[in-house]
């Protein structure tokens, strides 16, 4: 017989282990449970998990990170203070160089008038529209003319060499010429061939030479991305029994728009900017329509008001190219 001193003794008959202190001997082969731990559902204790596996504490930061963070913060902290205090110096000695010069006050009354902006902007805003729908109408017809001459300058097979030496003179040809006399030439010589069918709608023939003048740009584009696919993807498609054609379809284009999406964006930032080219064939777009009120009044402030209105549409475009091109890099890890 053992005395009470022994009930926390496990003997080697029945298989148990020895226990610490005051647990409970569990059954053969089982682990220990504490004596005060998770008891059954009648006890007031926490539930034990069922798999018997001890629960660890949480992650707890080491005051060295705690520290290190802390600078970090702190850095941080002190290089914006610092990068907008010499931002606003910078600002207040350009507006004080400006506003010191001689030639201030003509160039105020001359640029800056308050009331000439107010009475043109809604003359020079109804032109923007125009501005906005013609970037809308060329932007998708640039893609796809890009796409298709790119995808002609890379076709290999002899048959199509007539299609790929048209290609690569479009491509020299229209990045050679200014886009302001593309837009002439269109403007004025596509009706002057009276072809039936030939549109007259001026701001109709303003997309199809920014579409021609943009296209040449964006092919070039497009084949630097798909030359940049490597060409083990191609062989690779064509060991699985793909063609040519869906070699190119389902595995190097999309990669490729992938890759150039950034280029591709800052391409259109332009665009937006040149839609102000086809007034010189007469739309009354925003520059335009503020050539009209600086005719009038003999005060610039209405190309003031255009100049604005494209910065409001530009700059939050600019900012997204950023954001795209640091987001690929960050993929590739840079």
């Amino acid at each position: 017989m053992t005395g009470s001193g022994d009930r926390n003794r496990a003997t080697p008959a029945d298989g148990g282990a020895r226990t610490p202190g005051d647990g409970v001997a569990s059954p053969a082969g089982g682990a220990a449970l504490p004596a005060d731990g998770a008891a059954g559902p009648a006890g007031g204790g926490a539930h034990a998990p069922a798999d018997g596996a001890a629960v660890s504490p949480g992650w707890v930061k080491s005051a060295r990170q705690v520290e290190r963070e802390r600078l970090r913060r702190r850095r941080t902290a002190r290089s914006g203070s610092i990068a907008t205090a010499s931002t606003v110096l910078v600002i207040v000695l350009l507006l004080w160089v400006f506003t010191a010069s001689p030639g201030w006050p003509r160039v105020r009354e001359t640029f800056f008038d308050p009331g000439q902006f107010v009475s043109a902007l809604p003359d020079v805003l109804s032109g923007f529209l125009l501005n906005i729908k013609i970037f809308l109408i060329a932007e998708p017809l640039i893609l796809v003319l890009g796409l298709l001459v790119a995808l002609a300058r890379n076709l290999r097979a002899p048959v199509f060499f007539p299609l790929r030496a048209l290609a690569v003179a479009y491509t020299d040809v229209f990045r050679g010429v200014p886009t302001i006399l593309i837009i002439y030439l269109v403007g004025f010589g596509l009706p002057a061939l009276g072809l039936q069918g030939t549109p007259t709608d001026l701001a109709t023939l303003g997309v199809i030479a920014l579409t021609l003048s943009y296209g040449a740009y964006v092919a070039e584009v497009f084949r630097a991305g798909i030359d940049s696919v490597h060409p083990s993807q191609v062989a690779a498609a064509r060991s699985l029994g793909l063609s040519h054609g869906k070699a190119m379809r389902y595995v190097v284009v999309p990669q490729a728009v992938r890759r150039v999406v950034p280029p591709l964006l800052n391409d259109f930032v332009s665009l937006q900017k040149d839609t102000a080219l086809v007034a010189t064939i007469g739309p009354l777009e925003a520059l335009r329509q503020a050539q009209i009120h600086v005719a009038s009044t003999f005060n610039y402030t209405p190309y003031l008001a255009a100049a604005l209105l494209f910065i409001v549409l530009t700059i939050p475009m600019a900012r997204f190219t950023d954001y795209l091109a640091a987001r690929s890099q960050r993929r590739r890890g840079q």
